[in-house]
């Protein structure tokens, strides 16, 4: 029987969804990283197969006007704000963003409906 993964969206419905264990590791990151930072979450040229996603913690002085912002709350931590320039959005809007503590193949995952194809690495995709 498969189980449904919790997942989580920013305080107004939108954004990324991150599941129950990427929202775990990403505030403890943030802690780590302090008060004032924000996690720009983006898409670049490169990779396997053409685009490949970035994440980056950056001050909340760096966000640009343009930038969408979404506020997440987990459970048990203090929120914390993702970050994500236009451009990047359409191509990354209704992905989702997990965390496994596996050995191989563990960190950070993107699931991206946007991408008809992904590479294994599972950070580069092409539209």
């Amino acid at each position: 029987m498969a189980t449904e993964t919790l997942t989580h969206t920013g305080k107004d419905g939108k954004g990324i969804l991150i599941t129950e264990p990427a929202m775990k590791q990403l505030a403890n990151l943030m802690q780590q990283q302090g008060s004032g930072s924000v996690l720009r979450v983006g898409v670049r040229s490169g990779g396997c197969s053409g685009m490949s996603y970035t994440m980056d913690f950056i001050d909340a002085a760096q966000i640009e006007g343009d930038d969408e912002r979404y506020s997440y709350e987990p459970a048990d931590a203090p929120s914390f704000e993702v970050v994500c320039d236009p451009k990047s959005l359409l191509y990354i809007y209704g992905m989702q963003l997990d965390f496994s503590t596996e050995l191989i193949g563990g960190g950070f995952n993107f699931t991206n409906p946007n991408a008809s194809q992904t590479c294994g690495c599972g950070s580069s995709f092409a539209v």
